[in-house]
């Protein structure tokens, strides 16, 4: 039997199980013998975590989750990461995946460990900013790239920008975010109950995301405030996530005599496909700040799988991930904003119509099947190109 190379994917992001959709993908392809290594515990943005289990998804290959303690997690950026050593040098992988940042500890770490056991490794990346880090993050940055097989951009404008930065465009690839459709799937059934759960009534406006200043909350309860203007139809507002403010939007419900038709609530990863099915469009307001901009949007794409139209702002890689499978509205236009919600509300056609597009969209760009393919075929060039530098 042809021995199949052995890959290590290592990042924080993977205490979650959903976040493994793609990983889980490249292991059926079947050609890669393939281990992940994730934190037993992290303190997220939302809330604090613990290594989610794979028993629940069945497939023919299973992923092997590696425990890693670390230090540190509530500042991402200085997270340490304990058992490198024994990790890599014990198991002599043929290619490492970095899914942390070149500039954040964790990613040194794990470059530097690669780099002592001559393992070849790539990492991704989703800086859409051109911004200059100060030491010592300037050297984990300048290091990790320096001594990479390769590295992948999350989204167009995070490639342009690395390509601005230095990075060198032959070693580069860009490859999405993938959404799993067994995950994300419309359901009317489904779809019914959790609007009787929740005892919403009309059209429901989905958001998902931190509650926080920069996904555009401000803009879109403006909008709410003017949606009277254009639209006759009962309107409710779903809100999934947790921040600063949760609070501010109870309030500014209660001042409008909007609390019988909002709710807030903190949403956990398992939670979310159910939610997505109650909606009726999912809205990204998000707004471009100095040192910020939308790097993806998966929301989106998980909106696209569940045939839920969106309304996207046009902060950084939003309109690019909607192209024409959506509306686009200018990020700091509540008028504009009451009056896309509104277009969708009156029109049963259009929703239809963003529902199909969405998800053909979907299939072509965002699938996790289709994305795994994409990180396979990558880690194979890295492989055989070390192989041929060696004979």
């Amino acid at each position: 039997m042809i021995k199949r190379p052995k890959v290590l994917s290592i990042g924080h992001s993977y205490v979650v199980a959903s976040n493994r959709a793609i990983m889980r993908q490249v292991a059926q392809l079947g050609e890669f013998e393939i281990e992940l290594a994730a934190p037993s515990f992290l303190h997220g943005s939302l809330r604090s975590l613990e290594l989610e289990s794979e028993a629940d998804f069945r497939y023919d290959q299973k992923l092997n989750v590696i425990p890693l303690n670390v230090y540190f997690s509530k500042k991402i950026h200085i997270m340490y990461y304990c058992g490198l050593k024994k990790l890599i040098t014990q198991n002599k992988y043929d290619l490492v995946h970095i899914w942390e940042e070149p500039y954040v500890l964790g990613g040194y770490q794990i470059a530097r460990r690669c780099f002592q056991t001559q393992t070849p490794y790539f990492f991704r990346t989703a800086q859409s900013l051109n911004k200059k880090y100060p030491f010592p993050f300037s050297y984990f940055e300048k290091f990790v790239l320096q001594n990479s097989s390769g590295w992948n951009a999350g989204a167009s404008l995070v490639y342009q920008n690395l390509l601005n930065r230095g990075y060198p465009p032959e070693s580069g690839v860009i490859i999405n975010l993938g959404t799993d459709k067994n995950i994300f799937y419309p359901d009317a059934n489904d779809r019914e109950s959790i609007r009787a759960e929740l005892g919403v009534e009309g059209f429901v406006i989905g958001f998902s995301g931190r509650l926080v200043e920069s996904k555009g909350l401000d803009v879109l309860m403006d909008a709410l405030k003017i949606l009277k203007k254009y639209t006759s139809e009962k309107w409710f507002f779903l809100v999934l996530g947790s921040g600063p403010y949760h609070d501010k939007i109870l309030s500014w419900a209660q001042e409008n005599n909007f609390s019988d038709r909002v709710v807030v609530r903190l949403a956990s990863h398992d939670e979310m496909p159910r939610f997505m099915r109650a909606m009726d469009c999912l809205v990204a307001p998000s707004q471009t700040a100095k040192n910020w901009k939308e790097q993806f949007g998966r929301m989106i794409t998980e909106a696209f799988a569940t045939k839920v139209p969106v309304i996207g702002s046009t902060s950084g890689e939003i309109p690019f991930v909607i192209d024409k499978a959506g509306l686009v509205v200018e990020e700091k236009d509540s008028s504009g904003w009451a009056q896309a919600i509104a277009k969708l509300m009156n029109s049963e056609s259009l929703c239809q119509e963003f529902q199909d597009e969405g998800y053909k969209r979907f299939l072509k760009n965002y699938d996790v099947s289709r994305v795994a393919r994409q990180y396979a075929d990558f880690y194979r060039q890295i492989i055989d190109s070390k192989q041929l530098d060696n004979i």
